[in-house]
C-alpha cells in the first residue's frame, strides 16, 4: 500500500512519522517470518503492539482519552478508581493492616487509574502502602510514574516502577489489572475437520493475510471445546501465564482482573468468526492486519480458560461478576452521592451522575474476576507483614 492509498484510508490521514514506523515494522515482521513468510498470530500481535519503538503501545498513538486511541473506565469517572481503592482498603483491613501492603498495577497505561487509587488511599490514610507500576510501553510508563508520584506527594505512599508481578519476589497486598488481558498476545484457532488448527499471519510485501498454518492440529493444551466447522476463536496463553505468576508471588491479598470477555461456550456460540478487533482514534478498523503498529489490537478474554488457569495455580476465586455488580459492591453508590453533593451546581451534578451511569451500563461486556491465595490471612501472619 503506497502513501496515497494510506492517506485515502478511512482510518487516515497518516503522518510521515506513522508511515515510516509502519514501513519499518513491516520490514521487521518480514524478517521474523523468514523463510516461511508466516508468523504465528500471537507473535504478530506482540510485535504490532509492543515492538520497541515501532509497536502501537511504543508510540504516542497509545494515548488515552478523546484525542487518543480509546477510552478506559478510569477516564470516564474518578468513581471507578475510588471504588477500587475502597476494595483495596477493605483487603488491607482484612489482612490486619500489613506493612508493607504492596499494590501491583499491571498495564498501568498513562497512570490515570493509579493516580485515582493512590489519591483515595492517601485520603483514607492507609499505612504501609507501596504502589508498583508495571507498564511495558516506555512513554506510558514515564507518564504513569509521574502521575502516580504527584498523587502520592505529601503522603508516606511509596510509588515505583516495576518489571512484572514477580519482579521483587513474593508480597502481601493486591494485583490490579484493568483492560490488560485483552491486549496481551493471543493465538487464533480455526475448527477444521473436527480438530482445532492454528492460524497465522502471512507477511509479505503486499497486504498481510490470515492463513492456516500447516502441520498437526493445535496442541491439546490449547484446544477448545467442540464447535461448528470453520469457527474461529482466540486464546491467550500469555494471560494464563500472567495468572500463574500471580499465584506464584501473591502470598496474601487479592487480585482484581477487570476486562471484557465471556465464558468459552458463549464465545464459540456467539462469535463464530472470533473477536479480533482493531481501533484507531476510536474508529474500528475493517482490516486488523492493514496497518501494523498503528492500530490497537485486542480480543475478548476467554474467562473459562482464565478461571481454570487460576485454579491450577492454587488461587481461590472469591468473586466473578459484572463490572457493574463489582463497583456497586465496592461502594460506588455512596461515593456517587458524596460526589453529587459536592457538585458546583446542577449541571455539574448531572455530569457526575451520567458518568457514573456510564460505568454501570456502558461497560456491559466487562467482568471482574477476583482471586486470592488460599488461606490468605494465614499467609499474611506467616510473612510477618
Amino acid at each position: 500500500m503506497d502513501a496515497a492509498e494510506r492517506d485515502s484510508d478511512p482510518l487516515g490521514p497518516f503522518t510521515d512519522a506513522e508511515r515510516a514506523r509502519e514501513s519499518a515494522l513491516r520490514e521487521r515482521l518480514e524478517g521474523l517470518a523468514r523463510p516461511t513468510g508466516l508468523l504465528r498470530f500471537d507473535r504478530f500481535v506482540d510485535e504490532a503492539l509492543y515492538a520497541e519503538g515501532l509497536g502501537f503501545y511504543a508510540s504516542r498513538a497509545a494515548s488515552i482519552g478523546p484525542r487518543g486511541a480509546f477510552y478506559t473506565a478510569p477516564r470516564v469517572s474518578p468513581l471507578f478508581a475510588r471504588a477500587i481503592a475502597a476494595r483495596l482498603s477493605e483487603e488491607h483491613g482484612r489482612l490486619g493492616r500489613p506493612d508493607p501492603f504492596t499494590v501491583v498495577e499491571v498495564g498501568a497505561g498513562d497512570g490515570t487509574l493509579a493516580a485515582g487509587v493512590i489519591g483515595e488511599l492517601k485520603r483514607r490514610g492507609l499505612p504501609g502502602v507501596v504502589y508498583r507500576l508495571v507498564e511495558r510501553a516506555p512513554d506510558l510508563a514515564a507518564e504513569a510514574l509521574g502521575r502516580a508520584a504527584e498523587a502520592a506527594a505529601g503522603s508516606p505512599i511509596e510509588v515505583r516502577p516495576s518489571g512484572s508481578v514477580g519482579a521483587e519476589g513474593p508480597f502481601v497486598g493486591a494485583v490490579v489489572a484493568n483492560e490488560l488481558l485483552d491486549a496481551l498476545p493471543f493465538r487464533r484457532l480455526v475448527r477444521r475437520d473436527g480438530a482445532w488448527r492454528e492460524l497465522g499471519v502471512a507477511v509479505g510485501p503486499g497486504p498481510f493475510t490470515v492463513e492456516e498454518m500447516t502441520g498437526p492440529a493445535a496442541p491439546t493444551d490449547l484446544a477448545l471445546g467442540p464447535a461448528p466447522e470453520g469457527t474461529i476463536a482466540e486464546i491467550s496463553p500469555a494471560s494464563e501465564a500472567f495468572v500463574r505468576e500471580i499465584g506464584d508471588h501473591l502470598e496474601a491479598g487479592t487480585a482484581l482482573l477487570i476486562d471484557y470477555g465471556e465464558e468459552e461456550e458463549r464465545l464459540l456460540g456467539g462469535h463464530p468468526r472470533g473477536t479480533l478487533a482493531a481501533v484507531r482514534h476510536h474508529r474500528a478498523a475493517p482490516d486488523p492486519l492493514a496497518h501494523p503498529g498503528l492500530l490497537d489490537l485486542s480480543a475478548f478474554v476467554n474467562f473459562t480458560r482464565l478461571r481454570a488457569a487460576a485454579s491450577r495455580s492454587g488461587l481461590s476465586e472469591t468473586a466473578f461478576r459484572s463490572q457493574a455488580e463489582a463497583l456497586l459492591a465496592w461502594g460506588l453508590e455512596a461515593s456517587l452521592d458524596a460526589e453529587a453533593r459536592a457538585a458546583r451546581g446542577a449541571e455539574e451534578e448531572v455530569r457526575v451522575r451520567l458518568a457514573a451511569k456510564n460505568l454501570l451500563v456502558g461497560f456491559d461486556r466487562f467482568k471482574v474476576l477476583e482471586l486470592a491465595p488460599p488461606d490468605a490471612t494465614a499467609g499474611a501472619a506467616r510473612s510477618g507483614r
